[in-house]
């Protein structure tokens, strides 16, 4: 039961717009799976492009399918370059490798929750919310409310980030919200850059408006 999407041509294309947004979408792909809570898995070789060209379930064959083509290292330089930024950033903030279910409340009293949901005017969302037709969502991490302790039984603190995730074709502007989640933010990543993951310097406001390319993921640092 394969839920894909070819992005409107089966199999290679020379179209340059369906591979720009192929490119695209193995990179919100690993963001989505490697900045997410739990222990995150990836196949061997996706960080290299490696494609099974739509099969789902190769495990069964020993031949070009399921084998690691190692010479594409230097064909999926952007690609492994944004996945081992990625890793570097999960490994660098605990916020990412919470060993705890969020609770959705304030738990040390800094008068955010710990863990905040934001549609794109910047609101926070509610119940009705989800089930309201929409492609795209703000997740704020919390670094300041991480339940659990570190190894020495002291109090873990991160820092806090915002990703905002837009499925869908037509692009946007994300609203940024304001206290008590932040008092500002720092881009850090956007998936629609391709191949250029530099963070940028500038400090956005809240009620900023974040531009959003048709099928894209973005990551802020947030200040408090």
């Amino acid at each position: 039961n394969n839920h894909s999407w070819n992005c409107g041509v089966e199999g290679e294309t020379d179209d340059p717009a369906i591979q720009r947004l192929r490119r695209r979408q193995q990179r919100n792909l690993l963001a989505t799976l490697l900045l997410s809570a739990g222990v995150p898995m990836i196949a061997a070789g996706d960080e290299l492009d490696r494609t099974q060209r739509g099969n789902n379930n190769p495990y069964c064959q020993d031949n070009a399918t399921s084998w690691v083509d190692w010479t594409r290292r230097t064909d999926a330089g952007d690609l492994l370059s944004l996945t081992r930024r990625l890793l570097a950033l999960r490994n660098a903030h605990p916020v990412f490798r919470r060993r705890a279910f969020f609770l959705g409340m304030p738990v040390h009293g800094t008068g955010a929750k710990d863990i905040g949901w934001f549609g794109p005017k910047g609101e926070e969302m509610e119940g009705r919310d989800w089930s309201a037709p929409g492609r795209t969502l703000g997740v704020f991490l919390n670094g300041d409310e991480i339940i659990g302790r570190g190894s020495r039984g002291e109090r873990v603190v991160d820092a806090s980030f915002l990703i905002l995730l837009h499925a869908s074709p037509e692009a946007l502007e994300f609203t940024l919200p304001g206290p008590p989640w932040a008092t500002g933010f720092a881009m850090l990543l956007d998936t629609a850059a391709d191949g250029r993951y530099e963070p940028n310097d500038a400090v956005l406001a809240p009620g900023d408006p974040v531009a959003m390319t048709a099928y894209s993921l973005v990551v802020l640092s947030a200040t408090r």
